[in-house]
């Protein structure tokens, strides 16, 4: 490891991990701005805020005991909706919708009477004020199905139960119509859904659905319908290999008019949680964010001119995008400001922080900004990452930590990353690896992954390596890989297959393919269909990928850090896994956490998982 610069002192732990407030899923309805705020310095609970226009104090909906979560498909989101005159989340503890209203001092009230474990788990609501409703998704332990919850309390009235999963409905403006997305296992939502529309009737049953987008065999992805004021149905489609705005337009052949942007870019992300938002509708545009080459811009369609114009922003990490009026809000971040809520007034193409975003560290003297970095990949296509040099003085190559993202659908993001920069200041590289596979550039570069998890994405993290070793920029004998879930799972491959990686750190990786098939939640029970091949017909290309069949082959450092609550890849695996690696005489290093579980939400932990990796490597690897 090298040595410390003493020009440039290393970022504290203590002020990468600190306590610092996030804001989640902002809601514009009218001049009132919602959005969840996650608070670490309480307990690490979410509340609801509310600003009721432009410039007034926000008011906090939901404070003392009360929290905001959800566990649908176990990745939640969705958190809240509203309305004019009350708001609608997801209580944390009991995972049931409950009501409070915006009068001074009000409390809480669920909508749903009885044992919460047997009322099914809920997201993604909104409020169908004509009806004094709230619409959602309710899960099963089958299926999912949707729902209506009268606002007053009651039983939930099911209006749609025919396929796996659903969600993401949306109320024309009208209220006569809804409109909402489904798909079927094994499919994942980003390689095939269905766009389904239908009348309400006046008992509010859905009268007459009818698919309007995808099936058929269509491998296509559809993300986020929604309505223009004009009662116009817009979705972000695939079909021409990006995500792309289309218009429906039932009397004209074809029905659905794409919008295309003037590049190629993507204008939609994996349906892993409920909540996303990359468009919005106000009255005289259609807005969309698009990602092209890993960075996030913001565009602009009007209605009249029908023309694509780009908004300059200072920012290129962008989401959860809103508007209504002549008013729109997303959270915006780049390399050197952190996340913060970014008003954008349309009219005159202005933008200014609605609050100004998380003063940075004191210890961060300088910033690591990242270079865009090209190269051949495994399969040899052109791969893409993001690389950030060390930020001290010592000359020579570096060693290096590579990244590799989660899902494995993820992205490599460009927002300020404390974790990065907490290396950096150390004296490494780290290189953000976007493998084959990933968001943001296109169907086919996600399709690029389709069989060959564990392959491909290890091949073009080692791409990565050999890029920057050939440059002179990193030392090969002091190369480190980390990842969490999928990402501990391609880092686990990765030390078992491509002998540039001398040590690696693993959260809650998977570990055993064969297991993952048996024992995952609902969601993910047909993803390694396509990630892999099909069970039990690709029985032996399971055995050649699993870490856990291959553990033999593994002969570098490793530690795991595994949460015992966690549903999503079973503690059983780390634990199977790390007995067959000491039953060979080697010695893997486990941490184990006991509350947490898929992703580590407690900021104490947050920081002794980081402070346990550096202590780690700097045992494992050579220091110069």
């Amino acid at each position: 490891m090298a040595v410390r610069s003493e020009a440039i002192a290393a970022l504290p732990v203590d002020q990468v991990m600190g306590r610092d407030r996030a804001c989640k899923e902002p809601l514009l309805l009218g001049e009132q701005l919602f959005w969840a705020e996650h608070r670490p310095d309480q307990g690490g609970r979410t509340t609801l805020m509310r600003q009721v226009a432009a410039g007034a104090a926000p008011q906090d909906l939901t404070p003392g005991r009360w929290s905001l979560r959800s566990r649908v498909h176990e990745f939640g989101g969705g958190l809240f909706c509203a309305s004019s005159e009350l708001a609608v989340f997801i209580e944390a503890r009991s995972g049931i919708p409950h009501a409070v209203s915006f009068s001074p001092g009000a409390q809480p009230r669920p909508l749903i009477s009885g044992p919460s474990d047997e009322c099914g788990r809920y997201a993604d609501g909104l409020i169908d004020t004509q009806r004094q409703r709230w619409l959602g998704v309710r899960e099963t332990t089958s299926c999912d199905q949707l729902v209506a919850l009268p606002l007053s309390g009651g039983e939930p009235q099911v209006l749609r139960q025919e396929a796996d999963f659903c969600g993401y409905a949306a109320l024309s403006p009208a209220g006569d119509q809804l409109a909402w997305l489904e798909w079927s296992l094994p499919a994942m939502p980003w390689e095939r859904t269905e766009l389904w529309c239908s009348p309400i009737d006046a008992a509010g049953e859905l009268s007459h659905p009818q698919r309007i987008a995808g099936g058929d065999g269509c491998a296509e992805s559809l993300f986020q319908p929604l309505w223009s004021s004009a009662g116009e149905l817009l979705v972000a489609s695939d079909r021409s290999g990006w995500w792309t705005p289309q218009r429906w337009c039932p009397d004209q052949q074809p029905a659905w008019q794409p919008l295309p942007l003037p590049q190629a870019c993507e204008t939609a992300m994996p349906q892993w949680v409920y909540g996303m938002r990359t468009m919005a509708a106000s009255e005289s545009a259609l807005l969309a964010l698009a990602c092209a080459q890993g960075e996030w811009s913001l565009w602009q369609y009007p209605w009249q001119q029908q023309q694509w114009r780009r908004i300059p922003l200072p920012l290129n990490e962008l989401s959860g995008l809103t508007a209504s009026s002549q008013r729109a809000v997303c959270l915006g971040a780049s390399a050197t400001q952190r996340t913060t809520l970014l008003e954008l007034d349309l009219a005159a193409a202005s933008h200014h922080p609605l609050q100004p975003a998380a003063p940075l560290p004191q210890g961060l003297v300088r910033i690591s900004e990242p270079r865009a970095l090209e190269f051949v990949g495994g399969d040899g296509q052109s791969s893409h990452g993001w690389y950030y040099p060390p930020t001290t003085s010592e000359a020579g190559p570096a060693p290096l930590l590579v990244k590799a993202h989660s899902g494995p659908t993820g992205m490599a993001r460009t927002g300020l990353n404390l974790a990065i920069q907490f290396w950096t200041s150390r004296g490494w590289g780290v290189v953000d690896v976007n493998y084959g596979g990933s968001t943001g550039f296109g169907r086919a570069y996600r399709q690029r992954l389709d069989g060959q998890w564990g392959v491909l994405d290890v091949a073009d993290c080692a791409a990565a390596v050999a890029h920057l070793v050939e440059q002179g920029l990193v030392d090969p004998q002091r190369v480190a890989m980390e990842g969490g879930s999928a990402g501990g799972f391609t880092t686990l491959a990765a030390l078992i297959r491509e002998p540039v990686f001398r040590a690696g750190v693993c959260r809650y990786p998977v570990c055993d393919l064969e297991a993952l098939t048996k024992d995952t939640h609902r969601f993910e029970s047909g993803y390694l269909d396509g990630l892999i091949g099909l069970w039990p017909q690709q029985r032996s290309r399971y055995d050649e990928r699993s870490p856990r069949s291959c553990s033999h082959q593994l002969h570098r450092p490793v530690l795991f850090i595994q949460g015992l609550q966690d549903r999503v890849v079973p503690p059983e695996q780390v634990e199977q896994m790390v007995q067959a690696l000491r039953w060979r005489g080697l010695s893997p290093e486990l941490m184990l956490l006991e509350s947490e579980g898929h992703g580590f939400r407690s900021t104490s932990v947050q920081r002794q998982v980081l402070e346990a990796t550096e202590q780690f490597l700097r045992r494992v690897l050579p220091q110069r």
